[in-house]
């Protein structure tokens, strides 16, 4: 894989690192929870449920920097990972804020764009 589709795959990585830090260790500072629209209260009872949430953005970048340095299946194992990125972008798209489209899929979409050209660049090439 090229250097490009590494470094993309790689910055989504870290866009859900981010996230998942959010979620499991800041979600009751007001600064976040009131981005989405939530009281004080209302944070505190889905606290738990917001922290196995970023549980599972953690096991995403996981497996995004897994597939940036396998040394083989690399391709099937970033394709997988950002398509469980953009269908999670979509569903939080449309049961949290629009804005999730912006922060996490349109990430993943570009990265899986640079993805497949550099795939399809070095099968062109016979390599």
């Amino acid at each position: 894989m090229s250097i490009m589709s590494t470094v993309a795959v790689l910055i989504v990585a870290a866009v859900h690192i981010a996230i998942s830090v959010v979620e499991i260790f800041f979600w009751e500072n007001p600064l976040v929870y009131q981005r989405l629209d939530f009281t004080a209260e209302i944070a505190s009872k889905v606290a738990p449920i917001v922290q196995n949430a970023g549980l599972y953005n953690s096991f995403i970048a996981a497996g995004l920097i897994w597939g940036a340095f396998a040394k083989s299946n690399s391709l099937e194992i970033r394709v997988f990972f950002l398509v469980c990125v953009i269908i999670a972008g979509v569903f939080g798209a449309l049961t949290l804020k629009w804005t999730t489209l912006v922060l996490q899929t349109l990430p993943a979409f570009v990265a899986l764009a640079v993805v497949w050209l550099a795939h399809s660049r070095l099968k062109f090439q016979g390599l």
